[in-house]
This record gives C-alpha cells, structure tokens and sequence, in this order.
C-alpha cells in the first residue's frame, strides 16, 4: 500500500516524540540517526521543456463585500433575500427611523426659517436699516442651519442599507426586529464579473507572459474556459522566486468566483525542476537534508515525460527527495 508523504511524516515525529504538525506552517520531523537508502531518495533536476505553465489558482471579483450597519437600531424591513440580484444603490433593508425622520423635519423647518431670515435680513441691509454686525449674525444662523440639515440627512440616511455595487446577495445575517450595532455585518454582496485569477509565475519564465498573453482555464468538474493576462507584477518577488500576474476569464464555460481551477499559460521553452511523481503526494515532499526529514509544500505543474511533473515552487535543483512510493 502506498504511503503518503504526510503519513510518513507523522509517523517520523510519532518516532521523535515530536508534535502534531501545523499544515500551514512547514512541518519538520527529525529521523533517527544513519544514512537514508540511496534506493530511496530520488533528486530534483532541471530539465527544458515547452509545455504550458500548469498552475492551481482560485477564481476571485474585486467587488465582493460585507454590508455592514452604519448606525445603531432595530431592522425594520429587508428588501432582498440569498440570492437576490442587485444594482448599484438599490435598497436592500431599512432600520426603524422614527427619530431621524422627526430630527430631519425638524432641521428642513429651521433651515426654511434661516433662509426667510436672511434674504429679509439682506433687503433691510441694502437700504441700509440694520447694522452689520445684524446682517453677520443672521448669515451665520443661516449657515448652522444648512449644517444641521445636512446631519440629520445623513442620520437618516444611515438607516438606509444600499448597495455599493451591483451583485448578487451571497449572505444575509440581517433579522427583522432584531437589534443591530454600528457595524455589524446585515447582507454579504458579491458581483459577478469580472471574475480574476491571481498566479505567481516561476523567475525562468515570468517575464516571457506578457500583458493580454491567452491562458487556458480548467474548471474542476471539467468546464473549460479562456482568460487573458490584465496586470503583472514589474518586478521578481526575491522570498518566493516569483512574479504575480492577474488574468480575467474572457469566455467559455462559466465558472463561478470562488472555484478551484489550473491556468495553463505559455509554451515557450524553458528550464523546470523535475521530480518523479511518486516523490510529491497531497500537495507535499519529504526533502532529506542533514540525515533530518522536512515536509515541505510544493506547487505542481504540468505533467512530464517519463513519469515526472514539475515543480512550479517549493523544491530547488539537487535537493534530495525521499520517495513516498514502495
């Protein structure tokens, strides 16, 4: 029976006393002491290749967001449910707004007020009646008026819960009659499209993707779709040896933002490091350095002659790896 690299490597640490690993973090169990079987130990190398760059991605949109509370009190009305499909600025609830409606009123009657105050007030001032230090005051009421409108507008506005984009409803954590705070989440809100996918390319062959370069896109139930390279990093990340480029689905298949899928992108020659497939199992490779064992995260790409696949990130040239087959 074959065994995974994680299996073997919890079983190296069950050996060493060592605790449970972390899959987030790289994980290392030491080995006992003596020299691995050289039967056992293959060698990542290098080799060149012209098949396309074969990288898992998730599907992402730009627009995609919680709806929060903007203000305290008690949900009145929701306007819209899962699933709802929305438009920039549509009302999606309401919270009771009984106070800022009466507060708002208020400040219109008194704003009306100033302005019949002050245009008297400048009649009076042309024909030279009042002083001036009369005509400043009124101006200023006036003034304080128009601000206090403008806040018991945005009071009231703030019991209204719009959309900031257009989308789909993909979360609704908002009750009627249910007290909310400033800021808890009420509705989750999510377009479309554009739908994105962000790669990190390996520094061989970064820099031959260029902007508007074509890619496949393989869905995991075996949709199909085309994408389009839109914006690239101008510059080598040096902790991971990479360079991120974003694409856009241009056509195909429908593909929903959050699904897991592999971009195939150019099929220009260029130099991999390869290992045996038996040497990488679930995404990770046990690589034997200094008579230790680490496990290690690896990113597979395309399939290779003769057994082999590519290694996108994660494994360097010469690196021992210990074969997780029989």
């Amino acid at each position: 029976m074959r065994r995974t690299a994680l299996g073997m490597v919890c079983l190296a640490a069950v050996a060493c006393g060592g605790p449970g690993a972390d899959e987030n973090d790289q994980r290392v169990a030491e080995t006992s002491s003596g020299a691995m079987p050289a039967s056992s130990l293959v060698t990542a190398d290098t080799v060149t290749v012209e098949l396309p760059l074969s990288i898992p991605a998730q599907l992402y949109v730009e627009h995609d967001a919680a709806i929060y509370a903007r203000s305290a009190g008690i949900v009145e009305s929701i306007l819209v449910d899962l699933g709802s499909r929305v438009t920039a600025g549509q009302l999606l609830g309401r919270l009771e707004s009984a106070d800022q409606s009466i507060a708002l009123a208020q400040a219109r009657d008194r704003h009306e007020d100033a302005i019949v105050q002050a245009e008297r007030q400048r009649a009076l001032k042309t024909a030279g009646v009042v002083t001036q230090a009369d005509s400043e005051r009124v101006e200023l009421d006036l003034r304080s008026a128009t601000l206090a409108l403008q806040k018991a507008q945005r009071d009231y506005d703030l019991t209204r819960i719009v959309a900031p984009f257009g989308g789909v409803v993909t979360g609704r954590s908002a009750r009627i009659g249910r007290l909310v705070g400033d800021g808890d989440s009420l509705f989750h809100l999510t377009a479309l499209s554009p739908v994105l996918a962000s790669v990190r390319l390996p520094e061989g062959s970064a820099f031959a993707v260029k902007l508007r370069a074509e890619a496949d896109v393989l869905g995991p139930r075996g949709e199909r779709a085309r994408a389009r390279v839109i914006r690239a990093s101008p510059v080598i990340d040096p902790a991971s040896g990479t360079r991120e480029v974003v694409l856009q689905l241009t056509g195909g298949d429908r593909l929903p933002p959050g699904s897991s899928v592999t971009l195939r992108i150019g099929s220009e020659a260029r130099r991999v490091v390869a290992v045996p497939k038996e040497a990488i199992a679930e995404g990770y490779a046990l690589v034997w350095d200094a008579d230790r064992t680490s496990l290690r995260q690896v990113t597979v790409g395309s399939e290779l002659p003769g057994e082999r696949v590519e290694v996108v990130s994660g494994l360097s040239p010469g690196e021992k790896i210990v074969r997780t087959g029989p």
